[in-house]
């Protein structure tokens, strides 16, 4: 997202770009009544391992890396229960005498926060025949653009509305694209904290909720970087004086000769920068060594 994060939450217009990494989700049937499931790093190695029996959906088995999700060891469990939340919607959902194998791949390095989650949740659907868009809802909860960025392969304009957001393909292909950079902030964020640090301040928000959708409309029709990075900066500052955080550049970066600003849940996983070839260096220097360009991580 790179426009209208924690705003969207209440209706306001976001800017979302689908990245080229993402989750792949195999399934094959099998002649036992079980569920097998394993799921995969971007470098081929089985971080959780979970056997179900069916059509109970009773845990039989799970081994996990509890370093992979910051020590959770709740990981089997939060998969029976968003398999619970399916079988709410889809009585018919693995109530068979009969199993399945299901793999899952990431095409990214887990820790980064692009989407683990909402790409399982749009994938399960999928597989189940269920709306996305409710079963977020019913388990980890947010706006769902990240539903729609796995389901569109364009820009998009988001607006959340329930489990029926309004979701419409965009033209967003700025000519300065070449000066856009991705730099990882070395930590992962939790977006449900971000979202309850939101909550807190979230009340009475209706002429912020109308800026922040003026700026992504900018975002969409900025024609040069300094339009552009006047908008990132005026978001910032709504964004900022709303959840009472500071600016990223105000914290880390004071000295870059560019416009940053953060993507997501505030203290975490990206940033947008905007500089030149000098960019990765300065990051680099700053101990940040994940550096993309932006024609690299957007699909």
């Amino acid at each position: 997202m790179l426009s209208g994060e924690y705003f969207v939450l209440d209706g306001a217009k976001a800017l979302a770009v689908p990245t080229s990494c993402g989750q792949d989700l195999i399934v094959e049937p099998i002649n036992t009544p079980q569920l097998i499931w394993n799921s995969y790093t971007n470098e081929n190695h089985c971080w959780l391992e979970v056997i179900l029996d069916i059509p109970k959906l009773r845990l039989n088995s799970a081994t996990f890396e509890a370093e992979k999700e910051g020590g959770n060891d709740k990981l089997a469990e939060n998969l029976v229960e968003i398999l619970l939340q399916i079988r709410k919607l889809n009585p018919s959902f693995l109530n068979s005498k009969k199993g399945f194998s299901v793999k899952t791949k990431l095409t990214f390095p887990i820790y980064w926060g692009l989407g683990t989650s909402s790409t399982l949740i749009n994938n399960l659907s999928n597989f189940a025949g269920v709306n996305p868009y409710e079963l977020l809802q019913n388990t980890f909860g947010g706006s769902g653009y990240d539903i729609a960025c796995a389901q569109n392969d364009t820009p998009i304009l988001f607006t959340s509305n329930g489990i029926e957001p309004i979701v419409k393909q965009v033209e967003f292909d700025p000519v300065f694209k070449e000066q856009l950079y991705f730099v990882y902030l070395n930590k992962k964020q939790n977006s449900r904290e971000g979202i309850e640090q939101y909550l807190k301040f979230c009340k009475g928000l209706t002429s912020q909720l109308s800026d922040i959708s003026t700026l992504t409309e900018a975002f969409i029709t900025c024609k040069r970087l300094n339009d552009f990075e006047k908008a990132i900066n005026e978001h910032e500052k709504i964004v900022s004086k709303t959840i009472h955080l500071k600016r990223v550049q105000e914290l880390l970066f004071s000295d870059y000769f560019g416009q940053t600003k953060s993507l997501g849940a505030w203290g975490g996983d990206f940033i947008l920068a905007t500089g030149n070839e000098d960019t990765p260096t300065y990051f680099k220097q700053k101990g940040f060594s994940t550096v993309i360009p932006y024609k690299d991580m957007v699909l």
